[in-house]
């Protein structure tokens, strides 16, 4: 499990080398668009790549392919979008990610696609955890070993897995937030004002040629 993975403090021995960049990535808001263009981007470039292309239910654990695929990757792409924390599977992925980064010399790369840096830093916006289906999950969690409690039933306290885990995300978004990372929403402003000011160039250009 990605939590055991996660928690741990131990080194692992670098494994073997399979892929050269593993793509992380929300797939309601970035299929078929953008992270499809970067994947085909990547693969004409020569790299190596590595997407999990399954319509699968993102509530369940990490699949072993794709903790096996992170592990023999040199690095990650991950694309931060507005569903992105929304998905177990996406912030167990970064969780694992972040630690190959530590331990591996594993290199990450975000991309903040139509998000704000500083909202996956601080957990703000979309990236609100106490509006998010997870805080929804913890208090009903809380809630039932109370009920349990009163019913003289006994309880393992490590059930309280989800404010474990909540605090684990919320340390992984902050960290990959900090990195050196490519903020699509500027790149996208980059480029309309240099196609708009080679329009009104051209356009000059017709005008005084006629």
């Amino acid at each position: 499990m990605v939590s055991t993975l996660a928690s741990s403090s131990r080194t692992y021995p670098t494994p073997a080398v399979r892929y050269d960049v593993f793509l992380s990535f929300r797939g309601e808001d970035t299929r078929h668009s953008f992270r499809d263009h970067l994947y085909e981007a990547l693969l004409q470039s020569g790299f190596r790549t590595f997407r999990d292309n399954d319509e699968i239910d993102r509530s369940q654990q990490l699949k072993p392919e794709i903790e096996t695929a992170i592990m023999e990757s040199r690095a990650s792409i991950v694309v931060l979008s507005a569903n992105y924390a929304n998905s177990r599977w996406c912030l167990d992925e970064l969780c694992l990610i972040l630690q190959q980064m530590k331990n591996c010399n594993h290199f990450v790369l975000p991309v903040f696609y139509h998000v704000d840096p500083s909202d996956v830093r601080n957990q703000t916006g979309s990236f609100t955890f106490e509006r998010s289906v997870w805080t929804s999950v913890a208090n009903l969690t809380t809630n039932f070993l109370k009920c349990l409690a009163c019913l003289g039933i006994e309880v393992n306290k490590e059930s309280k897995w989800t404010e474990v885990n909540m605090r684990r995300w919320k340390g992984a978004l902050t960290e990959v937030a900090n990195l050196i990372g490519f903020d699509f929403s500027r790149y996208i402003c980059f480029l309309s004002i240099h196609v708009y000011n080679y329009g009104c160039k051209r356009t000059d250009r017709l005008t005084n040629s006629s």
